[in-house]
């Protein structure tokens, strides 16, 4: 026993001094070094190139193009007042745009777009001075800097019109998903996955926003202004209505879709009657005009050449 426990004591304390000095007798000595030399401090420093190198190798976009919009971003956000950025921000969000192009982006083309017509207008200016040239160079300045809003709002209402048109048919399969068994966020996920334009991908952000915590009445109400649709306003209310009341969710989804295609009919006669106005202007203009050419013209030639009196 005592030759027992001296050859157990030995082997402890090899066993201690090999876990101190972290040997492992697997690694191959080679691959010990590496990790040592890994593990300790450097020696030897990577050289530094100067700075004129460093910004060489980047790109012209980089070196030109980034600060010259940075510098008229700054510029537009100086003189624009804050209320006005964050109604550029909320047209930016109706309009569905990339999430690259920021608000101080658009600042940007805004203010280009100002220097833009300035110059135009200048060059008119210098070349004939007068009051008139005058009004034409502040009316291109205004035209420059308020031409990205114009396409904003033109992009918002043709987005918005989609996710109109697209809506009911949506909403119509939601609601058989939730009747066949599924619940709601799983059948805004299928609606999502099989449909395609700008309301599908809202419904995909929507579920992003479920996924990552947020509260389901949060992420619909967050839908709702992001497209600021009505149909979508009124089916955000009654979904949160009927969680609140304990009505069922099937019920309330298959109320929405009737009213939404009812909305959507009345929608269509209203443009239908509206037709008949639209083509007024049309057809006074440019049609009779020239069905009165067709009819008259030969009477007023043959009248001109016999004369009134022949």
């Amino acid at each position: 026993m005592a030759y027992l426990f001296a050859a157990l004591t030995v082997a402890g304390a090899g066993l201690l001094v090999w876990s101190l000095r972290g040997v492992t007798l697997d690694l191959p000595a080679r691959r010990r070094r590496l990790v040592r030399t890994n593990l300790g401090p450097r020696r030897e420093v990577a050289p530094v190139g100067d700075l004129r190198s460093v910004v060489l190798a980047q790109s012209p976009g980089e070196r030109l193009v980034r600060p010259t919009l940075d510098w008229l971003a700054r510029t537009g956000r100086r003189f624009t007042p804050a209320g006005a950025v964050t109604a550029l921000e909320r047209r930016r969000a109706l309009a569905g745009l990339d999430p690259q192009v920021t608000a101080e982006r658009l600042l940007a083309m805004k203010v280009g777009g100002g220097l833009v017509g300035g110059f135009l207008g200048a060059v008119l200016f210098l070349k004939d001075p007068s009051t008139l040239t005058l009004a034409a160079l502040v009316l291109f300045c205004g035209l420059g800097f308020f031409a990205t809003d114009v396409m904003l709002d033109g992009r918002a209402r043709r987005r918005q019109t989609e996710i109109e048109r697209a809506f009911p048919n949506v909403l119509d399969q939601i609601t058989i998903c939730v009747e066949a068994g599924l619940g709601l966020d799983a059948a805004m996920a299928h609606a999502a996955r099989t449909g395609e334009g700008p309301l599908a991908g809202e419904l995909a952000r929507t579920l992003q926003d479920l996924q990552v915590g947020l509260p389901r009445h949060q992420a619909l109400e967050g839908l709702a202004e992001r497209t600021d649709v009505a149909d979508i306003r009124h089916f955000v209310v009654a979904i949160q209505q009927a969680t609140r009341y304990g009505v069922p969710i099937a019920d309330a989804l298959r109320q929405q879709a009737t009213d939404a295609r009812d909305r959507r009919r009345a929608r269509a006669e209203e443009r239908a009657q509206q037709m008949s106005v639209k083509l007024l202007f049309p057809l006074i203009f440019c049609i009779l005009p020239a069905l009165f050419v067709v009819l008259l013209g030969p009477a007023a030639i043959r009248i001109a050449k016999m004369g009134l009196g022949g």
